[in-house]
């Protein structure tokens, strides 16, 4: 019996998953568990992470709110239909320019997520639980400065 390792050499070693392609399993990872979380109340991930946006930034556009959301301004026009048709958002004069409609939430959004907020903390522990404080935090700069790295005008790829 020969060493068939010794006569063919070192085999060569798969390179490692790109950095671009681990954050985009643990998006769709993500995505997945939120998609579970929000069923229950009737909501998609698409729609949940929508309304922590005007949670965290009330009274914009739909075409910023599209922007902030990840999402298309067509699929964000239906998304604020449906959320509206629920009485979780509404439509309003920007009080800074009355020619102009903003979307905010209503305080049925509100109480909304206040009763999802447990289970995405819960989520968001489990996605961490490998890790120790101190990685979970220099994750979340680093992820920080990786999304300022992609929003910068002088950006590779920039017009």
């Amino acid at each position: 019996m020969t060493d068939t390792a010794a006569t063919t050499g070192p085999q060569p070693t798969a390179a490692p998953p790109t950095l671009l392609y681990m954050m985009k399993q643990v998006e769709l990872a993500v995505r997945a568990e939120l998609d579970e979380l929000a069923r229950p109340v009737g909501l998609t991930a698409l729609q949940y992470t929508a309304l922590t946006v005007l949670e965290r930034h009330p009274d914009l556009t739909a075409a910023h709110l599209a922007r902030l959301s990840f999402v298309t301004a067509q699929s964000m026009a239906d998304m604020v239909t449906a959320l509206l048709d629920r009485g979780l958002i509404e439509r309003h004069r920007d009080p800074a320019d009355r020619r102009r409609l903003v979307i905010a939430l209503t305080p049925e959004g509100e109480r909304l997520l206040s009763d999802l907020r447990p289970a995405v903390v819960a989520l968001e522990r489990q996605m961490l639980s490998l890790m120790s404080d101190d990685e979970a935090r220099t994750l979340r700069h680093s992820i920080q400065l990786c999304r300022q790295a992609l929003h910068r005008p002088d950006a590779p790829g920039r017009p």
